[in-house]
């Protein structure tokens, strides 16, 4: 199976990394083939401008959009691995989506309403928060930060939602929770098929 996993976190010796690297091992353990865009290692501007929307309205994209949406072209399933942070996606995985996941490349709105263009494809979503999950359920943070990202972006796009694991509590999990943690990211990516 083509699998995308597109990653974001500054730190390489972060947990978001731990999960990233057992994540990849086990998706190549089962014989998937991999592409990883690392939003940091590759410098993705996040920023929209302009000059996107100028390219747009003539029916291209800029080159590293470009490129981007090639990589989603190819892919059966995408991994989105990141940090929750301040209940919300990283600066670059919001840039990376605004920019993307464009209209007319994985949406379009006409007089028949909104078509998601990327139906055939697959997403899992795998998050880490510092705060700990009773604080996320009590609040029912975890159903809005669902509804944000799963069903307004991936669902609106066509994508059906394998799934979206939060890995809460990590700033102050022990070793051996972390290391229950990255089991769980193995079998589920075992799980994928």
């Amino acid at each position: 199976m083509k699998h995308l996993v597109i990653y974001c976190h500054p730190n390489p010796k972060s947990f978001n990394h731990a999960i990233k690297e057992a994540f990849v091992a086990a998706l190549k353990n089962k014989k998937h083939e991999v592409h990883i865009r690392d939003l940091y290692m590759h410098n993705f501007d996040p920023v929209l401008k302009a000059s996107d929307f100028e390219l747009l309205q003539k029916g291209r994209a800029a080159a590293d959009v470009q490129a981007e949406q090639n990589e989603i072209k190819w892919a059966e399933v995408m991994t989105f691995i990141f940090p929750v942070w301040w209940t919300g996606l990283p600066a670059r995985v919001k840039g990376y989506i605004d920019r993307v996941f464009s209209h007319g490349f994985a949406f379009v709105v006409d007089k028949d309403g909104v078509k998601g263009l990327l139906k055939g494809k697959k997403v899992l979503i795998l998050n880490t928060t510092g705060t700990p999950a009773a604080i996320y359920e009590s609040t029912g943070m975890f159903k809005s930060m669902n509804q944000t990202s799963d069903t307004g972006i991936f669902e609106f796009c066509g994508v059906q939602v394998l799934g979206h694991k939060y890995f809460a509590g990590v700033t102050s999990n022990t070793p051996e929770e972390r290391k229950m943690m990255l089991e769980e990211v193995k079998a589920i990516a075992e799980k994928i098929s």
